[in-house]
């Protein structure tokens, strides 16, 4: 028999359960929503679904080419577990190949079987396919916990890998100096401003030290003007030379 949206949608609210899921029990039940419920609790199913309010303040990082995803689970332990890491490499790869909201909805279509598999509850909170640019290289901590992906124009993938690591490590708000965000900036200055004023500086040459500050304010949170990690007596863009940061996406857990 034919089974309606509103009929999947009613046995969805009822047992919590993803919509396939509930399409597929119907079906199979001949539209009884009863034996459905019954069909779900034998799967295990509506014991996967109760796990859904769970918190997810764990999880990892998944990257592939210029994909990179965050899947949250509820412990450190199944964060580390080979199938939560086989998902998230999975899921990366998924985003790689075709989209973020292909990734996001394969997810979708997988989840409730995943949480019955490893037995937590688990949420895709981030998905990023970085664009632009002709190098491409990334960074995976041995914790999967954080990473990042660079995209260069020119240089080469051991200095876009690198720049990576860098940005992985530091943690940068932008990627060049004149990036950072005006409303950012503003707050700053104010800040500034009154801690200069709290120490009895003049007012005639605030704004000239607010705006030293606010110009080491904004080397020290870009990417191409911090120290480079692996060399602190140049930055990053030094160590670049003539190739230069296009865009870098950072995620941590």
């Amino acid at each position: 028999m034919a089974i309606s949206a509103a009929d999947v949608k009613t046995l969805r609210e009822q047992t919590g359960v993803g919509m396939l899921a509930c399409k597929k029990a119907l079906e199979e039940s001949n539209g009884d929503r009863e034996k459905a419920v019954e069909l779900l609790r034998k799967r295990g199913e509506a014991k996967a679904a109760s796990k859904a309010d769970r918190s997810t303040s764990e999880g990892g990082i998944g990257i592939a080419g210029r994909a990179m995803i965050k899947l949250l689970c509820e412990t450190d332990f199944v964060a580390r577990n080979e199938k939560f890491v086989a998902l998230t490499e999975e899921l990366a790869q998924k985003a790689e190949a075709e989209s973020a909201d292909a990734a996001k909805k394969h997810f979708e279509s997988i989840k409730t079987d995943k949480i019955q598999e490893i037995g937590e509850n688990m949420s895709l909170d981030a998905v990023e396919v970085v664009e632009g640019g002709d190098t491409v290289g990334s960074y995976l901590h041995t914790n999967r916990k954080v990473g990042t992906i660079v995209v260069l124009d020119g240089g080469n993938e051991e200095q876009a890998r690198d720049v990576a690591m860098h940005a992985t490590a530091m943690n940068p708000l932008v990627a060049n100096p004149e990036d950072v965000p005006e409303e950012i900036l503003a707050k700053e200055r104010e800040i500034a401003r009154e801690q200069l004023l709290g120490e009895g500086k003049p007012e005639q040459i605030l704004d000239k030290i607010i705006e030293g500050k606010m110009k080491k304010f904004c080397a020290e949170r870009a990417l191409a003007s911090q120290a480079f990690v692996k060399d602190p007596e140049q930055t990053v863009a030094q160590y670049l030379g003539d190739a230069k940061i296009v865009k870098f996406v950072r995620m941590a857990v």
